[in-house]
């Protein structure tokens, strides 16, 4: 029969105070609360935030702006991130994915101009291209499909 021998560190266990025992005892009477008050009373559990029935900070505090519900955040791939592709490869979401060029999960995809085009013929499955990127992506003779 294994005998357990796991015990944890002899400093980082400490006992529980023993409160309530007479005045003497240096927590006894209140047994450290204080004089009455909400953390005085027995269950008192105030969440964080509550300043007594004072209006809170969080209320206090004028609101600014809006979040725009319908903002289309695209993944940015520049023409310089496009050299780690070869000549008349097919660059789409899934190889872009998998080169580790994709910030956002399941958004889609814009071609900007920064850098030079080094490669080829490459056959771009895009959703979204630049008026720069797309001069510089015919120059090099790269299709460019949206999707």
């Amino acid at each position: 029969m294994a005998v357990l021998t796991i015990k944890p560190h002899p400093k980082a266990t400490r006992k529980a105070k023993v409160v309530g025992r007479g005045t003497g005892n240096g927590r006894g009477k209140t047994c450290g609360r204080g004089h009455k008050g909400q953390k005085a009373r027995a269950g008192a559990v105030i969440r964080p935030g509550y300043e007594g029935g004072q209006m809170p900070l969080y209320r206090r505090l004028p609101k600014r702006g809006f979040k725009n519900p319908h903002k289309v955040v695209y993944n940015l791939v520049t023409t310089a991130m496009l050299n780690r592709f070869k000549d008349g490869e097919v660059v789409d979401y899934a190889n872009l994915e998998a080169k580790g060029l994709i910030r956002h999960k399941n958004c889609p995809i814009k071609v900007l101009v920064n850098g030079d085009l080094t490669v080829k013929n490459l056959k771009l499955k895009v959703n979204a291209v630049s008026e720069g990127a797309k001069t510089v992506l015919e120059k090099a003779g790269c299709a460019v499909e949206l999707v």
